[in-house]
């Protein structure tokens, strides 16, 4: 996601995985919708704005921004990229990238207060970008996980959406499957039909599909996902009751 942060090549290199319906869950055909990129400060290339208006026009729906990270880093072009992705009619998905090798806690209670909220229109739920372990073991971080996002839900009202890759999920947290109650957004770049999903979660919500994007609006490469329909209407999981689709 945040692609100065870790090598492409280890998410590109992930082995894929037979997905094997769980006693209980229904195997759900995944159906690409809606597509939009995923941006940081990297994106704003010598200092210049997106221009969200030709990335509506282009097409593409939605926008996830990195709000935080850590404990004490905000997104610089977090506030400017919000205002202006909701003028364009962008919907807004925000992310904290998580250093577990500080207290959770704390982080969602930084990344809370930077989004001011994900419930208004326009808003997707909020995003935990989880792609490093911070030298925790997998049972230290899997609880980790789990008191990040308690406490962002009771602070932001919404279900957590998870980032991660595949083969960080297998090692780093075990290939647990005790966080499928929130939606997945995965990371694949093999060019298959469909992305590898790990931790027995029955499908994906967004794909982030490469790493390697080209966006009207946007300086430079960019990651770009997809949404995956088969999970529900788009409008109504992004609150944009009268958001149609193009």
């Amino acid at each position: 996601m945040d692609t100065k942060r870790w090598s492409s090549t280890v998410r590109r290199n992930c082995t894929a995985l037979s997905l094997v319906a769980l006693a209980g869950f229904v195997p759900v055909t995944a159906q690409a919708g809606p597509s939009g990129p995923d941006v940081s400060s990297w994106q704003h290339v010598d200092g210049r704005m997106i221009d969200w208006h030709a990335v509506r026009a282009a097409g593409h729906q939605f926008a996830m921004v990195k709000a935080t990270e850590g404990l004490h880093y905000v997104n610089p072009y977090f506030v400017p990229d919000s205002l202006l992705m909701r003028t364009a009619g962008v919907a807004r998905g925000t992310y904290h990238f998580a250093r577990p090798e500080l207290p959770p806690e704390p982080q969602a209670a930084l990344y809370a207060a930077t989004v001011l909220g994900q419930n208004g229109p326009l808003d997707l739920p909020p995003v935990l970008d989880l792609e490093t372990s911070g030298g925790l073991p997998p049972d230290a971080l899997i609880d980790w996980t789990q008191r990040y996002l308690n406490t962002v839900q009771a602070l932001t009202g919404r279900a957590p959406i998870i980032y991660t890759y595949p083969n960080f999920w297998k090692t780093a947290m075990a290939d647990t499957s005790l966080f499928t109650r929130y939606p997945l957004w995965i990371a694949d770049y093999r060019g298959e039909a469909e992305p590898e999903v790990p931790g027995n979660w029955p499908t994906w919500t967004f794909w982030q599909t490469t790493d390697r994007g080209s966006i009207p609006g946007i300086g430079g490469a960019t990651d770009l996902n997809l949404y995956n329909t088969a999970q529900g209407d788009f409008a109504r999981f992004a609150n944009m009751p009268s958001f149609g689709s193009s």
